[in-house]
């Protein structure tokens, strides 16, 4: 059972008392607690990176992530990295490059390249690439996941699932 404390916790800079219980996903406390929806609701397992945030400015996903593991610790969100008015380097340069795609990762891949940056500043170039061939990878499985919904992938599974069957 998980138990009930009050936690402290300083997302985006700001002081946060919760009450949750304390095996509480932090995603939940961000998305469905403080309406913050930049982080979001992807795999549930920390393994696609579309809830990823910034925990004392390493990346961590969100979705697994026990409240009582963040407690007395910095997390910084998309929406703490720029706003609307003031945006990020990094979402200034998305948007100029149009990079944005169907953007449901596009928060998680936002706030690691931010980690990325700020440790790494000159980064050499294969740490860049292994990133970026990191992200891909998370969208190509997307796409394959996507695919499956289309009636082609459902009739090649279904008759492979008959011929099975039969056999």
């Amino acid at each position: 059972s998980s138990s009930l404390h009050l936690a402290m916790i300083r997302i985006n800079t700001q002081p946060i008392q919760s009450s949750l219980p304390d095996k509480t996903p932090l995603l939940n406390l961000l998305r469905d607690e403080l309406g913050l929806s930049g982080a979001k609701l992807g795999c549930g397992e920390g393994e696609c990176g579309a809830c990823m945030v910034l925990v004392d400015g390493r990346p961590q996903t969100s979705c697994n992530l026990p409240l009582w593991a963040v407690q007395d610790h910095d997390i910084t969100t998309l929406e703490g990295l720029g706003s609307a008015e003031r945006p990020h380097a990094l979402q200034e340069a998305f948007i100029a490059e149009n990079a944005g795609q169907c953007g449901y990762c596009l928060s998680g891949i936002l706030v690691s390249a931010s980690a990325l940056l700020q440790h790494t500043p000159r980064s050499p170039g294969w740490l860049t690439f292994e990133f970026v061939k990191a992200a891909l990878a998370r969208l190509a499985l997307l796409k394959h996941l996507a695919q499956l919904s289309q009636p082609r992938a459902w009739r090649r599974m279904n008759s492979a699932n008959l011929s099975a069957r039969a056999g």
